[in-house]
């Protein structure tokens, strides 16, 4: 018996859109991240990138559960000395949604050069319309 290992012509990439309006953030992120990495495919090999293309829209309707909207903070570090910039969600929210939902589902992928070829894959747009017609996305249910 020998291990069947996929090939890059075994490969076909499907797009699909999720709609994020009403959908928990943390729920979201993972089925995302699970489509995106392959996960959801029979041929899964974990050390290739086996996933398809991932459309979210609406992505200023996301919600979050508890207080978290109003206690959580985004951090990032410009590099310089005393560069820590804190942004809370609120905020985040009407500024840019996408980076939120961007955010939650790349940490949720491997922190590597796969990973980065993963979420490659992912477009998030803030309102209902996106720019990926051509590739015919089918719709992805997720359960909020």
């Amino acid at each position: 018996m020998s291990t069947y290992f996929p090939s890059s012509h075994d490969i076909s990439r499907k797009w699909f859109v999720v709609d994020a309006s009403g959908k928990t953030l943390g729920r979201l992120a993972t089925e995302a991240a699970r489509v995106l990495s392959g996960k959801n495919s029979p041929k899964y090999t974990p050390f290739m990138d086996m996933g398809d293309h991932l459309i979210v829209i609406n992505a200023e309707k996301i919600r979050l559960t508890g207080l978290k909207s109003q206690q959580k903070m985004y951090r990032r570090y410009t590099g310089f000395p005393g560069g820590l910039r804190e942004e809370s969600f609120v905020r985040l929210l009407q500024r840019k949604p996408e980076k939120i939902v961007e955010e939650a589902i790349k940490g949720m992928l491997p922190k590597t050069k796969l990973g980065r070829k993963m979420a490659s894959k992912l477009n998030v747009y803030k309102g209902d319309q996106h720019p990926h017609g051509a590739q015919q996305p089918q719709p992805l249910e997720i359960q909020a």
